[in-house]
């Protein structure tokens, strides 16, 4: 809490903590006092390879549980509550160096097209105004599933010259971000025709101020943007291999503005990273798209 972690954060580390305690339990340690290097390089081998009650889990998943672990005995010896700290010489896996999946434009476009009529459509119903509202609004901002979810009335500026978002990162962590023309139009289209619809639907007291909504007028979910997503997808006929997650979009923003010429720290500022190092995984691949043109552009580039 005091770091400000977001809310699935803290729920990922407290089901990590209690599997920990379970393992720990197992094998007759009752107290911090108690556990030894052994016992926490122990669980990190249970987490790689399951049991019984648990499949094994991927690095990255078995990488948090272990920073979770090195948290609490962190805490645990600052605070006086146990004399030592046996977690700070096991170091949580190093996961494998993958370049974020992101899509072309054209993919972008039929995936686009795929979710909805564009906004000057009369024909478009309102869950369709929604679903390529928001999927114009992904791509067009790079805002992650969880903050375009999150994101609520108040905080779009759809009438100014120039259209802003702020958008609320990680962290709690606030950012204004630009909303290009083609997601301004697709949002207003569905604010005017389509949100009214979907609100009147709730039977609650009070409207929600969520811009996305579901058909019963709450708050679209994670779950739900994903399945909107994942429909789209399919619709669009992408080539069998090409992998559609919540976080294309956003890959495909960061990697189409770096390819267009974007400063890596403006690109850095839009995308909400901490830290210039998380977005620079974005810069191999638009070194590799280099390599492809001038392999297949230079006249004496192969031989």
């Amino acid at each position: 809490m005091e770091r400000g972690l977001a809310a699935s954060t803290i729920e990922s580390y407290r089901r990590d903590l209690h599997r920990y305690a379970s393992v720990l339990a197992a094998r007759g340690k009752t107290t911090l006092g108690e556990i030894t290097p052994a016992d926490v390089a122990g669980f990190l081998a249970s987490l790689r390879e399951g049991d019984a009650e648990h499949a094994a889990l991927a690095v990255s998943s078995a990488a948090r549980a272990v920073i979770a672990v090195r948290g609490l005995h962190a805490f645990a010896a600052a605070q006086g509550l146990a004399g030592s700290d046996p977690a700070r010489d096991v170091p949580p896996p190093s996961p494998p160096r993958r370049l974020p999946k992101a899509i072309s434009l054209a993919e972008v476009e039929r995936l686009l097209d795929a979710a909805g009529p564009g906004p000057g459509d009369p024909s478009a119903d309102p869950r369709q105004l929604r679903d390529r509202a928001l999927l114009e609004f992904l791509y067009g901002t790079g805002a992650r599933i969880s903050e375009a979810t999150g994101l609520d009335i108040d905080e779009l500026q759809l009438d100014a010259e120039d259209p802003l978002v702020r958008l609320i990162g990680k962290g709690g962590k606030h950012r204004i971000v630009p909303v290009g023309g083609y997601a301004a139009r697709a949002l207003e289209a569905y604010l005017v025709r389509a949100r009214p619809g979907l609100a009147a639907a709730s039977r609650r007291a009070s409207a929600s101020p969520a811009v996305f909504l579901n058909a019963r007028g709450g708050r679209l979910t994670r779950q739900g943007a994903w399945g909107i997503l994942h429909a789209a997808a399919g619709r669009a006929g992408l080539p069998a291999d090409t992998e559609v997650s919540p976080h294309t979009l956003r890959h495909s923003f960061a990697t189409h503005l770096l390819d267009g010429g974007a400063d890596i720290r403006v690109v850095q500022e839009l995308l909400g990273h901490a830290s210039v190092t998380t977005t620079q995984v974005y810069t191999l691949i638009t070194v590799d798209r280099l390599r492809e043109v001038y392999a297949s552009a230079h006249p004496r580039a192969l031989g």
